[in-house]
């Protein structure tokens, strides 16, 4: 049994956690971190727990919980794990963080877009980036693993076998995607509140958003060059899922049989990854509350371009299911264990 710590386990992807590893038969939630809650019943802060977790929320004592779990998973803002993690707490456990802390390798690009230095830049080399339909073989290995972001997931996913088989002009890589309003965080916003929200769609982070370089620089590996997007987030009034419409120029004249082979060559046999029939658009709705990815195409002849969308949950895929996938990976299980969720409907 695997004996799991999750630090931020009262913001919405700590909770998803919660949810999701109370159905994994190898595993142990032994702490519920969370600062603001210290000593307060867990149900009490997600009642959806009541009468199924009876613990109570501990503290962000690291050096303590390596000691007591075998993984910890931190889902916490940007700059936590890098300011807590040492040699002595990952010599005594492996940690999962969901934050950026250590997914972009360059800390200049790092303390740039996330306007705060980074702590810890001398475990950066050491994290694995944890998407795993990509780095499967190395977060095997890992004793630090960086959880994707939730635009990222979708973005990366969704472009990659045309970027790694140079089927699109990287240069012309444009990406607009859609959030549900989960993508914030639990905190108080004024911008997330009922009336800002409902009945209302508005761009944000316009050429500023701090996914973009994430986006670039995986992307960047599987075309083998740098990569500039033009990368538009949106807030849309749901509470969970991601769609990305990405628009790139083809490097060549191509059929969909021939666009299909790609995708099929990286994704037949991915378990998560579903590549719909030919015509059908992705949807959030059809993978709310799983860890799957949807993703189709389409070519357009008359400007030699082609439309990739993508579609996932945001709090799961985008999150704490992946944050699972990657659990998995490191302790040697079924990658799904755990994560055999049905889409919700309606």
């Amino acid at each position: 049994m695997i004996k799991v710590g999750i630090i931020g386990a009262t913001g919405y992807a700590g909770g998803e956690l919660a949810r999701i590893l109370m159905g994994h038969k190898d595993a142990k939630i032994v702490w519920y971190g969370s600062r603001n809650y210290i000593d307060k019943k867990y149900a009490d802060v997600y009642q959806n727990m009541f009468q199924i977790v009876d613990a109570k929320c501990l503290d962000d004592n690291m050096e303590e919980l390596a000691k007591k779990a075998d993984v910890i998973f931190t889902a916490t803002p940007q700059g936590f794990c890098a300011s807590v993690i040492s040699e002595a707490i990952l010599a005594d456990t492996k940690i999962v963080d969901l934050s950026a802390d250590f997914r972009i390798k360059d800390v200049d690009t790092y303390e740039k877009w996330y306007g705060i230095q980074h702590k810890s830049p001398q475990f950066i080399e050491d994290a694995v980036y944890g998407l795993c339909e990509i780095n499967r073989e190395d977060v095997k290995g890992a004793r630090l693993v960086a959880n994707p972001g939730c635009y990222t997931t979708c973005s990366i996913l969704t472009a990659y076998p045309l970027a790694k088989e140079g089927l699109i002009d990287m240069s012309t890589l444009i990406i607009d995607a859609k959030s549900g309003t989960s993508g914030a965080g639990r905190g108080a916003k004024v911008g997330n509140l009922y009336c800002e929200v409902n009945e209302n769609i508005k761009a944000y982070g316009v050429a500023s958003h701090r996914h973009t370089p994430e986006i670039e620089e995986q992307l960047g590996y599987a075309a083998k060059e740098d990569v500039r997007i033009s990368f538009t987030p949106h807030l849309v009034p749901m509470n969970r899922g991601i769609l990305a419409t990405e628009y790139a120029t083809l490097t060549k004249q191509t059929t969909y049989e021939e666009v299909k082979a790609v995708y099929d060559k990286y994704y037949k046999e991915e378990k998560f990854i579903r590549v719909l029939d030919e015509g059908i658009c992705p949807e959030t709705k059809w993978v709310e509350g799983s860890n799957y990815v949807d993703i189709n195409f389409k070519i357009d002849p008359r400007t030699n371009r082609i439309i990739m969308m993508g579609a996932i949950d945001n709090l799961v895929k985008g999150a704490a299911g992946q944050a699972v996938q990657n659990m998995n990976l490191m302790f040697g299980l079924p990658e799904s264990e755990g994560l055999e969720l049905v889409p919700m409907f309606p």
